[in-house]
């Protein structure tokens, strides 16, 4: 496991949003045995495809990432609860990115994200392109 892979790195393939293109490439790139998901991030998945009338989306998307692959589903267990309001406060974060920060701090991921505000935490945050870039750099030098 490297990788915590955040919410709107999937929503973004899901949806077909700008950065589709991108974070296919980089999914495929990466074995699914080194990914790694909260479930927060697959229950935020399926409350956001139930309300846009997409459940066959997210059931083929469990089958795909979780069911027949081998990507990881972390949990923030309750006795970590302090250490994330915590965390919340001290890195200004809201609850579903504390939840991530706290995930990738205690099985030591890298939090890949599009989201800005881990840019302001201690662990900060690394794009599709910056592991695409990585990626690229270890073929090279091989």
């Amino acid at each position: 496991m490297n990788y915590l892979v955040d919410t709107n790195i999937w929503l973004e393939r899901m949806l077909d949003q700008d950065r589709a293109a991108v974070v296919a490439d980089l999914l495929s790139r990466i074995p699914s045995n080194e990914l790694c998901m909260t479930d927060f991030t697959l229950h935020s998945i399926g409350v956001i495809l139930h309300r846009l009338k997409k459940p066959q989306v997210y059931v083929q998307f469990v089958q795909d990432v979780l069911i027949e692959g081998a990507t990881h589903l972390l949990t923030v267990p309750p006795e970590a609860m302090v250490e994330l309001v915590n965390a919340a406060q001290k890195q200004s974060l809201d609850y579903d990115d504390a939840y991530q920060y706290i995930a990738a701090a205690r099985y030591g991921l890298t939090i890949i994200t599009l989201d800005s505000d881990f840019d302001r935490t201690d662990r900060g945050r690394t794009t599709p392109e910056e592991i695409i870039w990585a990626l690229d750099s270890e073929e090279e030098n091989e």
